[in-house]
Protein backbone atom coordinates (compact mmCIF):
# COMPACT_ATOMS: atom_id res chain seq x y z
CA UNK A 1 0.00 0.00 0.00
CA UNK A 2 2.87 2.42 0.95
CA UNK A 3 4.50 1.80 -2.88
CA UNK A 4 1.34 2.16 -4.31
CA UNK A 5 0.89 6.11 -2.71
CA UNK A 6 4.89 6.74 -3.74
CA UNK A 7 3.90 6.00 -7.13
CA UNK A 8 0.62 7.93 -6.77
CA UNK A 9 3.05 10.77 -5.64
CA UNK A 10 5.39 10.82 -7.93
CA UNK A 11 3.03 11.01 -10.83
CA UNK A 12 1.32 13.80 -9.54
CA UNK A 13 4.51 15.80 -9.26
CA UNK A 14 4.77 16.43 -13.30
CA UNK A 15 1.48 16.40 -13.31
CA UNK A 16 1.27 19.52 -10.90
CA UNK A 17 4.20 21.10 -12.96
CA UNK A 18 2.54 20.53 -16.32
CA UNK A 19 -0.61 22.55 -14.45
CA UNK A 20 0.74 25.19 -13.16
CA UNK A 21 2.28 26.28 -15.94
CA UNK A 22 -0.50 26.19 -17.86
CA UNK A 23 -0.54 28.49 -21.24
CA UNK A 24 -3.04 31.10 -20.63
CA UNK A 25 -6.52 30.58 -23.16
CA UNK A 26 -6.25 32.07 -26.79
CA UNK A 27 -7.75 35.49 -26.67
CA UNK A 28 -11.51 35.88 -28.06
CA UNK A 29 -12.45 37.76 -31.30
CA UNK A 30 -13.83 40.16 -28.82
CA UNK A 31 -10.43 40.63 -27.44
CA UNK A 32 -8.29 39.84 -30.22
CA UNK A 33 -10.48 43.15 -31.75
CA UNK A 34 -9.76 45.18 -28.87
CA UNK A 35 -6.13 44.98 -28.60
CA UNK A 36 -5.43 44.99 -32.75
CA UNK A 37 -7.28 48.54 -32.76
CA UNK A 38 -4.96 49.82 -29.91
CA UNK A 39 -1.25 50.12 -29.44
CA UNK A 40 1.62 50.31 -27.02
CA UNK A 41 4.02 52.83 -25.60
CA UNK A 42 7.41 52.30 -23.70
CA UNK A 43 7.22 53.48 -20.09
CA UNK A 44 10.51 52.71 -18.60
CA UNK A 45 11.58 49.36 -20.46
CA UNK A 46 7.70 48.53 -20.17
CA UNK A 47 4.83 47.88 -22.76
CA UNK A 48 2.16 49.50 -21.71
CA UNK A 49 -1.36 48.84 -24.03
CA UNK A 50 -3.53 51.43 -24.54
CA UNK A 51 -6.61 52.07 -27.09
CA UNK A 52 -7.00 56.05 -28.81
CA UNK A 53 -10.37 56.52 -30.46
CA UNK A 54 -11.31 60.04 -32.59
CA UNK A 55 -14.84 60.18 -32.09
CA UNK A 56 -17.23 63.64 -32.22
CA UNK A 57 -16.97 65.81 -35.18
CA UNK A 58 -16.39 69.65 -33.95
CA UNK A 59 -15.54 68.32 -30.11
CA UNK A 60 -12.33 69.14 -28.68
CA UNK A 61 -12.98 67.36 -25.49
CA UNK A 62 -10.42 64.33 -24.48
CA UNK A 63 -11.65 61.94 -21.86
CA UNK A 64 -9.49 58.90 -20.38
CA UNK A 65 -10.69 55.79 -18.70
CA UNK A 66 -8.95 54.43 -15.99
CA UNK A 67 -9.83 51.03 -15.27
CA UNK A 68 -10.35 48.56 -12.01
CA UNK A 69 -8.75 45.71 -10.08
CA UNK A 70 -8.31 43.04 -11.51
CA UNK A 71 -9.40 43.71 -15.09
CA UNK A 72 -8.47 45.41 -17.94
CA UNK A 73 -9.24 48.73 -20.48
CA UNK A 74 -12.06 46.02 -21.43
CA UNK A 75 -14.09 47.17 -19.26
CA UNK A 76 -15.45 50.33 -21.10
CA UNK A 77 -16.09 48.48 -23.96
CA UNK A 78 -19.73 48.73 -23.81
CA UNK A 79 -19.75 52.45 -22.97
CA UNK A 80 -17.12 52.85 -25.73
CA UNK A 81 -19.50 53.49 -28.74
CA UNK A 82 -21.22 56.30 -27.07
CA UNK A 83 -18.34 57.88 -25.74
CA UNK A 84 -16.92 58.59 -28.92
CA UNK A 85 -20.14 60.43 -30.34
CA UNK A 86 -19.59 62.76 -27.22
CA UNK A 87 -15.53 63.34 -27.54
CA UNK A 88 -13.49 64.28 -30.43
CA UNK A 89 -10.65 61.73 -28.31
CA UNK A 90 -12.08 58.68 -26.03
CA UNK A 91 -8.50 56.84 -24.85
CA UNK A 92 -7.93 54.26 -21.89
CA UNK A 93 -4.66 52.27 -21.19
CA UNK A 94 -4.07 48.99 -18.80
CA UNK A 95 -2.22 49.79 -16.19
CA UNK A 96 1.42 48.14 -15.89
CA UNK A 97 0.36 44.49 -14.26
CA UNK A 98 -3.18 44.31 -16.26
CA UNK A 99 -4.12 43.68 -19.50
CA UNK A 100 -2.50 43.23 -22.79
CA UNK A 101 0.58 45.44 -20.52
CA UNK A 102 3.78 43.84 -19.43
CA UNK A 103 3.26 42.57 -16.30
CA UNK A 104 6.89 42.46 -14.51
CA UNK A 105 8.10 39.99 -11.51
CA UNK A 106 9.62 40.99 -8.78
CA UNK A 107 8.44 44.91 -9.07
CA UNK A 108 7.04 47.24 -6.74
CA UNK A 109 3.71 48.11 -8.03
CA UNK A 110 2.57 51.56 -6.88
CA UNK A 111 -0.74 53.80 -7.39
CA UNK A 112 2.18 56.29 -8.17
CA UNK A 113 4.11 54.29 -10.63
CA UNK A 114 0.20 53.87 -12.48
CA UNK A 115 -0.20 57.71 -12.20
CA UNK A 116 3.07 58.11 -13.83
CA UNK A 117 1.98 56.23 -16.97
CA UNK A 118 -0.92 57.64 -17.06
CA UNK A 119 0.84 61.36 -17.65
CA UNK A 120 3.30 59.60 -19.95
CA UNK A 121 0.71 58.40 -22.06
CA UNK A 122 -0.80 62.22 -22.32
CA UNK A 123 2.97 63.20 -23.08
CA UNK A 124 3.45 60.51 -26.07
CA UNK A 125 -0.06 61.54 -27.37
CA UNK A 126 0.91 65.45 -27.41
CA UNK A 127 -1.91 65.75 -24.84
CA UNK A 128 0.01 67.82 -22.11
CA UNK A 129 -1.70 71.10 -23.15
CA UNK A 130 -5.02 70.05 -23.56
CA UNK A 131 -7.62 69.49 -20.45
CA UNK A 132 -8.36 66.13 -19.80
CA UNK A 133 -11.39 64.36 -18.46
CA UNK A 134 -10.72 61.71 -15.84
CA UNK A 135 -13.41 58.40 -15.81
CA UNK A 136 -12.15 55.89 -13.16
CA UNK A 137 -13.76 53.08 -11.41
CA UNK A 138 -12.10 50.93 -8.81
CA UNK A 139 -8.70 51.22 -8.53
CA UNK A 140 -8.49 53.68 -11.51
CA UNK A 141 -10.18 55.87 -8.50
CA UNK A 142 -6.74 55.82 -6.68
CA UNK A 143 -4.73 56.83 -9.56
CA UNK A 144 -6.98 59.49 -10.61
CA UNK A 145 -6.85 60.97 -6.81
CA UNK A 146 -3.30 60.52 -7.04
CA UNK A 147 -3.27 62.67 -10.41
CA UNK A 148 -5.33 65.14 -9.05
CA UNK A 149 -3.22 65.90 -5.83
CA UNK A 150 -0.49 66.40 -8.69
CA UNK A 151 -2.31 68.76 -10.82
CA UNK A 152 -3.38 70.72 -7.38
CA UNK A 153 0.00 71.19 -6.58
CA UNK A 154 1.40 71.77 -10.11
CA UNK A 155 3.51 69.24 -9.66
CA UNK A 156 6.06 68.87 -13.01
CA UNK A 157 4.91 66.81 -15.62
CA UNK A 158 0.87 66.59 -14.05
CA UNK A 159 -1.87 66.37 -16.60
CA UNK A 160 -4.56 69.34 -16.78
CA UNK A 161 -7.84 68.31 -15.25
CA UNK A 162 -10.89 69.48 -16.59
CA UNK A 163 -13.14 67.00 -14.65
CA UNK A 164 -13.45 63.49 -12.91
CA UNK A 165 -15.66 61.25 -12.43
CA UNK A 166 -15.36 58.27 -9.82
CA UNK A 167 -17.28 54.88 -9.47
CA UNK A 168 -17.24 52.36 -6.39
CA UNK A 169 -13.53 52.85 -5.60
CA UNK A 170 -12.21 52.84 -2.53
CA UNK A 171 -11.64 56.25 -1.68
CA UNK A 172 -11.78 55.71 1.98
CA UNK A 173 -10.05 53.20 3.18
CA UNK A 174 -12.24 52.87 6.88
CA UNK A 175 -15.41 52.49 4.38
CA UNK A 176 -13.60 49.59 1.89
CA UNK A 177 -14.20 45.89 2.42
CA UNK A 178 -11.38 43.89 0.22
CA UNK A 179 -12.91 40.22 -0.35
CA UNK A 180 -11.08 37.91 1.53
CA UNK A 181 -8.72 36.54 -1.40
CA UNK A 182 -7.40 39.81 -1.60
CA UNK A 183 -6.64 40.11 2.13
CA UNK A 184 -5.36 36.37 2.08
CA UNK A 185 -2.90 37.64 -1.18
CA UNK A 186 -2.04 40.66 0.07
CA UNK A 187 -0.72 40.00 3.15
CA UNK A 188 -0.23 36.31 2.90
CA UNK A 189 4.05 36.38 2.45
CA UNK A 190 5.35 33.12 1.49
CA UNK A 191 1.70 31.88 0.79
CA UNK A 192 0.86 34.26 -1.30
CA UNK A 193 2.88 32.60 -4.54
CA UNK A 194 1.75 29.52 -3.92
CA UNK A 195 -2.13 30.98 -4.58
CA UNK A 196 -1.41 32.58 -7.35
CA UNK A 197 -0.03 29.55 -9.23
CA UNK A 198 -3.11 27.52 -8.04
CA UNK A 199 -5.48 30.60 -9.38
CA UNK A 200 -7.63 29.49 -12.05
CA UNK A 201 -10.85 30.00 -14.02
CA UNK A 202 -13.14 28.74 -11.80
CA UNK A 203 -11.86 30.41 -8.38
CA UNK A 204 -11.38 33.43 -10.21
CA UNK A 205 -14.97 33.62 -11.74
CA UNK A 206 -16.54 32.75 -8.50
CA UNK A 207 -14.40 35.64 -6.89
CA UNK A 208 -15.39 38.34 -9.65
CA UNK A 209 -18.97 36.95 -9.37
CA UNK A 210 -19.78 38.22 -5.81
CA UNK A 211 -19.02 41.69 -6.79
CA UNK A 212 -21.50 41.69 -8.92
CA UNK A 213 -24.94 41.61 -8.66
CA UNK A 214 -27.66 38.46 -8.87
CA UNK A 215 -29.42 39.87 -12.11
CA UNK A 216 -26.11 41.62 -13.79
CA UNK A 217 -23.76 38.68 -13.84
CA UNK A 218 -21.70 38.80 -16.74
CA UNK A 219 -21.80 35.97 -19.26
CA UNK A 220 -19.71 33.30 -19.52
CA UNK A 221 -17.78 34.41 -22.37
CA UNK A 222 -17.12 37.49 -20.72
CA UNK A 223 -15.68 35.35 -17.48
CA UNK A 224 -13.26 34.12 -19.71
CA UNK A 225 -12.12 37.21 -21.46
CA UNK A 226 -11.43 39.06 -18.12
CA UNK A 227 -9.40 35.95 -17.12
CA UNK A 228 -7.37 35.56 -20.41
CA UNK A 229 -6.77 39.05 -20.10
CA UNK A 230 -5.63 38.25 -16.38
CA UNK A 231 -3.49 35.87 -17.40
CA UNK A 232 -1.45 37.51 -20.13
CA UNK A 233 1.63 37.63 -19.69
CA UNK A 234 1.13 35.66 -16.79
CA UNK A 235 -0.78 38.40 -15.09
CA UNK A 236 -1.99 35.48 -12.23
CA UNK A 237 1.75 35.87 -10.53
CA UNK A 238 1.67 39.54 -9.63
CA UNK A 239 -1.67 39.90 -8.65
CA UNK A 240 -0.70 39.66 -5.11
CA UNK A 241 2.29 42.26 -5.95
CA UNK A 242 -0.49 44.67 -7.25
CA UNK A 243 -3.02 44.03 -4.21
CA UNK A 244 -0.32 46.14 -2.44
CA UNK A 245 -2.40 49.32 -3.38
CA UNK A 246 -4.95 48.42 -0.53
CA UNK A 247 -2.35 49.10 2.19
CA UNK A 248 -1.13 52.05 0.13
CA UNK A 249 -4.46 53.88 0.22
CA UNK A 250 -4.43 53.63 4.33
CA UNK A 251 -0.90 54.97 4.64
CA UNK A 252 -1.47 57.76 2.00
CA UNK A 253 -5.32 58.67 2.74
CA UNK A 254 -5.25 62.46 3.57
CA UNK A 255 -2.74 62.98 0.66
CA UNK A 256 -5.75 61.15 -1.58
CA UNK A 257 -9.16 62.39 -0.16
CA UNK A 258 -7.42 65.71 0.52
CA UNK A 259 -6.80 65.71 -2.99
CA UNK A 260 -10.65 65.14 -3.58
CA UNK A 261 -11.68 67.68 -0.79
CA UNK A 262 -9.35 70.66 -1.81
CA UNK A 263 -10.20 70.56 -5.87
CA UNK A 264 -11.87 72.83 -7.44
CA UNK A 265 -12.10 70.65 -10.56
CA UNK A 266 -15.89 69.38 -11.35
CA UNK A 267 -16.56 66.32 -9.25
CA UNK A 268 -18.86 63.90 -9.77
CA UNK A 269 -19.91 59.99 -8.77
CA UNK A 270 -21.21 57.15 -10.19
CA UNK A 271 -22.34 54.63 -7.61
CA UNK A 272 -23.71 51.25 -8.30
CA UNK A 273 -25.17 50.84 -4.53
CA UNK A 274 -25.28 46.81 -4.19
CA UNK A 275 -20.99 47.26 -4.08
CA UNK A 276 -20.13 44.88 -1.48
CA UNK A 277 -16.71 46.35 -1.37
CA UNK A 278 -17.82 49.89 -0.65
CA UNK A 279 -20.83 49.28 1.18
CA UNK A 280 -24.11 51.52 0.88
CA UNK A 281 -25.35 53.09 2.86
CA UNK A 282 -22.06 53.75 4.76
CA UNK A 283 -19.77 54.54 2.18
CA UNK A 284 -22.17 56.97 0.21
CA UNK A 285 -23.15 58.76 3.60
CA UNK A 286 -19.20 58.90 4.40
CA UNK A 287 -18.99 60.32 0.49
CA UNK A 288 -22.03 63.16 0.51
CA UNK A 289 -20.66 64.30 4.09
CA UNK A 290 -16.37 64.84 3.26
CA UNK A 291 -17.35 65.81 -0.16
CA UNK A 292 -20.62 67.97 0.00
CA UNK A 293 -19.55 69.79 -3.36
CA UNK A 294 -19.69 66.55 -5.48
CA UNK A 295 -22.84 65.63 -7.43
CA UNK A 296 -23.59 61.84 -7.19
CA UNK A 297 -25.47 59.71 -9.77
CA UNK A 298 -27.07 56.55 -7.36
CA UNK A 299 -27.82 54.06 -10.14
CA UNK A 300 -30.80 51.24 -9.57
CA UNK A 301 -30.66 49.09 -6.54
CA UNK A 302 -29.49 45.65 -8.29
CA UNK A 303 -26.05 47.49 -9.72
CA UNK A 304 -23.14 46.48 -8.00
CA UNK A 305 -18.89 47.17 -8.41
CA UNK A 306 -19.30 47.16 -12.04
CA UNK A 307 -22.05 49.42 -12.96
CA UNK A 308 -20.10 50.51 -16.56
CA UNK A 309 -20.42 46.60 -17.09
CA UNK A 310 -24.24 46.02 -15.10
CA UNK A 311 -25.56 48.85 -16.28
CA UNK A 312 -23.77 50.92 -18.88
CA UNK A 313 -26.75 52.64 -20.30
CA UNK A 314 -27.44 53.79 -16.95
CA UNK A 315 -23.84 55.04 -16.13
CA UNK A 316 -23.22 56.03 -19.52
CA UNK A 317 -26.26 58.94 -19.27
CA UNK A 318 -24.90 59.50 -15.75
CA UNK A 319 -21.93 60.45 -17.28
CA UNK A 320 -22.76 62.23 -19.94
CA UNK A 321 -25.40 64.26 -17.68
CA UNK A 322 -22.58 65.44 -15.51
CA UNK A 323 -20.08 66.29 -18.79
CA UNK A 324 -22.86 68.29 -20.31
CA UNK A 325 -23.42 70.17 -16.80
CA UNK A 326 -20.38 72.75 -17.10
Amino acid sequence: MKEWWVQVGLLSVPLLAVYLHIPPPRLSPALLSWKASGAFFTYKHQSIFYRDSTGAVGSSDVVILLHGFPTSSYDWSKIWEGLTQRFHRVIALDFVGFGFSDKPRPHHYSIFEQASIVERLVRHLGLHHQRINLLSHDYGDTVAQELLHRYEHNKTGSILINSLCLSNGGIFPETYYPRFIQKVLKDGGLLSPIITRLMNFFFFSRGLGAVFGPYTQPSQAEYWDMWTAVRTNDGNLVVDSILQYINQRKKHRDRWVGALMSTSVPLHLIYGPLDPVNPHPEFLQLYKKVLPMSTVSVLDDHISHYPQLEDPTGFLNAYLNFINSF
